[in-house]
C-alpha cells in the first residue's frame, strides 16, 4: 500500500526538514522501508532521494543519528544495482567498488558496465584506479566474452585519465594487453580483444611513463625492443579496422617521442612497406584514419623525409590527391591543412616529387589560393593561417630546384618574386613570412646568372653592309633606352630574373628586421645579403641600400645582443661590405656605434670558427686590435 502512494515521495521531503523530530521519525521510517527488497529500488527512483542521502551522510554538522541513519540507508538501498550506480554517479564510489571486487561474477560483470559510463570526478579517477585495476585485469583473462568486455571498458576509462598509467602498469596491464594484441585469437560474438587492447594502449603511454622499463612479455622484451615495434607494423599491415590502425598509429607516434625508440621505429619502417601502408591511409574515407596518418607522417618527415617522398611519388594517385582546392564556399579541413603542411616539409631537394608536384597543374590555384587568403581575406577559418604556411612551403620547395627547365618556367610564369614579397607583412603568421624571405633569397641567387646585357638585333641585311658612326650613335643611344640594373648589370624584372629590386622587395626585408622572431630576421637577412654577392655590382648595390639606411637597420639587430650564428655572420658580412665599399657615410655610421665594439668582441671570444674570423676583420678595419693576425703570433 505504501509503495502505491506517494507516501515514499513525501518521507524524502521531510528529510530536510528543519524540525528535528519530524526529521528523525522520517529517517526511522525510511529506513524500516528500505530493508524491503520491494521498496529498494523504489525509494532510489525518486529523484534526488540518493543524492540527498549522501549529502545527509557527509554532513558534519548533523547530529550523530541523521548521519548514522542515512548511511543505514544507502547500505540497505545497495540491494539495487540501479541504486549502486546512482550512488556512484553522485559521488559516492565505496558501493560499486566493493561489489565489482567481492561480488559475484554477474555482479561484478554489472559493475564493470557501470564504471564505464559513469564520469568520474578528479578527486576519484586515482582512487578508482587504485581499488578496481586488480580486478578489472583479472576479468579480462577470463573465457566470457561479455565479462571481457566489460572489463575492457572499464580499464579503457581507467586509462583515459594520464595519472592512472603508473597504477595501471604496476598492476600488470601491458602483458595481457600484449597477449591479446599479439597471441590471442579473434573472440566470437561481440568482442574483438585486439581492438580493445589497441585502445588502451595509446593513453598509457601517452602519459609520459619510461618505456625502457616496462616488460612486454616474460622474454624480458620492453615497449622500446625491436619485438614489439615490429609486431606492431605487422597488426599494422593486417589490420582491416579503421579504429584499430588509428589507435596503431597513435602507438606509433607515441613511440617516436621516446629516444630510445624512435631509431627502431624509424628503421622498422624503412626496413618494411609499413611507409606504403600508411601512404595508403591518405586515400581512406576514414578522415580520423587520414588526419592520424598525416600527423604520424609529419614527424617521420625528419627522420626518413627523402624516403616518403620516394614512396609517395611510387604510389598510384599521389601526390596530387594531397593537394585538395576546396570550394570559396567550402569550410577548411583539418586533414586538407596537414596534407599541405606535409607536402611543404618533405624535403625539398627531392626532384622526382618536385616534378610530380608540378605536373599537376595545380600550383596556379594553390597561388590564387594564396592570394586570396592575404589580400581579400576570404576562407578564414581557425586552420586558415596552418593552411597558408603549408601553400607557402609548397612554393618554396621550387625556388631550392631553380635549375631545373620545367621549374624556372614555373616560378617566371606564376611570378614567385611578387607573390613572395606580398607574403612579407606583419598581417601573416611568423613562419609565412620566414618562408617567403628564403623563398626571395633562392629567387634572387637566380638573378645573377639570369640577369642578361640588352642585345641589339641586327638584320643579315645590315651585316653585309658597313654602318656609318650616325647609325652605330643612333643604337647605342637606342640601347640606352633599355633599363638596365644597376644591381644585376643587365635587363632585369621580378618575372624573368627574380630581382629583388625590380619587385621593390628591399624595403620589406628591411622591415623584417625589427620582427620579434629571430628566424625571420636571420632569413630577410641572408635575402639582402644576394645583392652583395661578389659576382654583382657591389659598389652600385652599396650606393642603393644606403639611401635606404641599412647600416642603422643592421646596427640595430646586433643591439639586441642576440648570440646567435647566423644573425651574427649576416649582419658582420653586410657592415663589411659597407666598410669597404660605403664610403664616408657608411664608415662614420659604423664607426660611432657605441654598441657594435662590445659584440665584435663578444662574437670574436664565443663565435664559431667562421664568426671569429668576419668580427677580426671587421675590428682590424675598425683599428680595435692590432694588424698583424693570431697565426702571425
Amino acid at each position: 500500500m505504501i509503495a502505491k502512494k506517494k507516501t515514499i515521495t513525501i518521507i524524502i521531503t521531510m528529510l530536510s526538514s528543519n524540525h528535528l523530530p519530524e526529521r528523525h521519525a522520517s529517517q526511522s521510517l525510511l529506513l524500516e522501508l528500505s530493508t524491503s527488497e520491494l521498496l529498494c529500488e523504489k525509494i532510489g527512483s525518486i529523484a534526488r532521494a540518493i543524492l540527498m542521502l549522501i549529502t545527509i551522510k557527509f554532513n558534519q554538522s548533523l547530529d550523530a543519528f541523521t548521519a548514522e541513519s542515512a548511511n543505514k540507508i544507502l547500505r540497505n538501498l545497495e540491494k539495487s544495482p540501479k541504486n549502486i550506480k546512482c550512488m556512484a554517479e553522485n559521488g559516492l564510489l565505496e558501493p560499486l567498488l566493493n561489489h565489482l571486487i567481492d561480488g559475484s561474477e554477474d555482479m561484478q560483470m554489472q559493475m564493470g558496465a557501470y564504471l564505464g559510463v559513469i564520469v568520474l570526478g578528479h578527486d576519484s579517477e586515482t582512487y578508482v584506479a587504485e581499488r578496481a585495476s586488480s580486478t578489472l585485469i583479472k576479468m579480462v583473462q577470463r573465457e566470457k566474452s561479455l565479462t571481457r568486455k566489460v572489463a575492457f571498458n572499464g580499464l579503457a576509462k581507467i586509462s583515459s585519465y594520464q595519472r592512472n598509467s603508473n597504477t595501471l602498469v604496476e598492476a600488470g596491464i601491458v602483458p595481457i594487453m600484449m597477449e591479446e594484441m599479439f597471441t590471442r585469437k579473434i573472440d566470437n560474438g561481440r568482442l574483438n580483444s585486439k581492438k580493445e587492447s589497441v585502445a588502451i594502449l595509446p593513453n598509457l603511454l601517452d602519459s609520459g611513463i619510461l618505456l625502457e622499463n616496462i616488460k612486454v612479455n616474460t622474454n624480458g622484451h620492453t615497449m622500446t625492443s625491436h619485438y614489439f615495434v615490429y609486431n606492431l607494423i605487422e597488426l599494422l599491415r593486417n589490420s582491416t579496422s579503421d579504429e584499430v590502425c588509428i589507435n596503431l598509429i597513435k602507438i606509433f607516434h607515441c613511440l617516436i617521442k621516446y629516444p630510445k625508440s624512435t631509431s627502431t621505429v624509424v628503421s622498422a619502417i624503412k626496413e618494411t612497406d609499413a611507409s606504403y601502408t600508411l601512404i595508403e591511409f591518405l586515400d581512406s574515407p576514414s578522415e580520423e584514419l587520414g588526419i592520424e596518418t598525416l600527423k604520424l607522417l609529419l614527424t617521420l618527415t625528419t627522420y626518413m623525409g627523402h624516403t616518403l617522398a620516394d614512396r609517395l611519388c611510387n604510389t598510384k594517385g599521389q601526390p596530387e590527391n594531397l593537394i585538395k582546392i576546396p570550394p570559396e564556399t567550402a569550410q577548411l579541413t583539418e586533414k586538407i591543412v596537414i596534407a599541405a603542411k606535409f607536402l611543404a616539409l618533405l624535403p625539398h631537394h627531392n626532384l622526382p616529387l618536385n616534378l610530380a608536384l608540378l605536373y599537376t597543374g595545380r600550383i596556379p590555384a594553390v597561388i590564387q589560393i594564396i592570394n586570396e587568403i592575404q589580400i581579400s581575406g576570404t576562407r578564414t577559418s581557425r586552420f586558415t593561417n596552418l593552411y597558408l604556411e603549408g601553400l607557402v612551403g609548397i612554393l618554396v620547395r621550387f625556388t631550392t630546384m631553380l635549375y631545373e627547365r620545367q621549374i624556372l618556367q614555373l616560378a617566371s610564369s606564376c611570378n614567385f618574386t611578387l607573390v613572395l614579397r606580398r607574403l612579407l607583412t606583419r598581417g601573416t603568421s611568423d613562419e609565412v613570412q620566414r618562408l617567403s624571405a628564403i623563398g626571395l633569397e633562392k629567387l634572387s641567387v637566380q638573378s645573377i646568372t639570369l640577369s642578361k646585357p640588352p642585345q641589339i638585333k641586327r638584320t643579315k641585311f645590315m651585316k653585309l653592309f658597313y654602318i656609318p658612326r650616325l647609325l652605330l650613335f643612333l643604337t647605342k643611344q637606342k640601347q640606352k633606352k633599355i633599363q638596365v640594373c644597376s644591381v644585376h648589370k643587365g635587363v632585369c624584372s621580378s618575372e624573368t630574373t627574380f630581382c629583388l629590386v625590380d619587385a621593390n622587395a628591399v624595403e620589406r626585408l628591411l622591415a623584417c628586421l625589427y620582427h620579434e622572431n629571430d628566424e625571420v630576421v636571420e632569413a630577410a637577412l641572408s635575402a639582402i645579403t644576394t645583392l652583395l654577392d661578389d659576382k654583382v655590382d657591389v659598389e652600385m648595390s652599396v650606393n642603393m641600400l644606403n639611401e635606404m639606411n641599412i647600416v642603422k637597420h643592421v646596427l640595430s639587430v646586433l643591439k639586441e645582443q642576440k648570440q646567435q650564428e647566423g644573425l651574427w655572420q649576416k649582419s658582420f658580412l653586410i657592415i663589411e661590405k659597407f666598410l669597404m665599399k660605403g664610403g664616408n657615410r657608411s664608415n662614420s655610421d659604423i664607426s660611432q656605434d657605441r654598441f657594435l665594439p662590445s659584440t665584435l668582441v663578444n662574437a670574436f671570444h664565443h663565435g664559431d670558427e667562421l664568426t671569429k674570423q668576419m668580427a677580426e676583420k671587421i675590428l682590424r678595419h675598425m683599428k680595435k686590435i692590432p694588424y698583424y693576425s693570431s697565426e702571425f703570433v
